[in-house]
């Protein structure tokens, strides 16, 4: 998949809703999060490979800062 050449993102810890134009692949380097949507509630953090449909709305809630590899499409 090439993760280790995927651009990286960081985000310290907050809570802010999101929503997806398109897919998003993206690998935790560290952190913690839930991702919360109308159905479910989810948590992942750093070792985790997780896939974002496009068109999903959630809210994300970052208990410990993110670094995470991410691409779209």
């Amino acid at each position: 998949m090439g993760v280790f050449s995927w651009p990286i993102w960081t985000c310290e810890t907050s809570e802010f809703d999101w929503c997806y134009d398109e897919m998003e692949t993206c690998y935790l380097l560290e952190g913690s999060v839930t991702v919360t949507t109308d159905s479910y509630s989810i948590s992942f953090g750093a070792g985790d490979l997780v896939i974002f449909p496009e068109g999903l709305s959630c809210r994300w809630k970052i208990h410990k800062d993110v670094r995470k590899h991410y691409k779209f499409g």
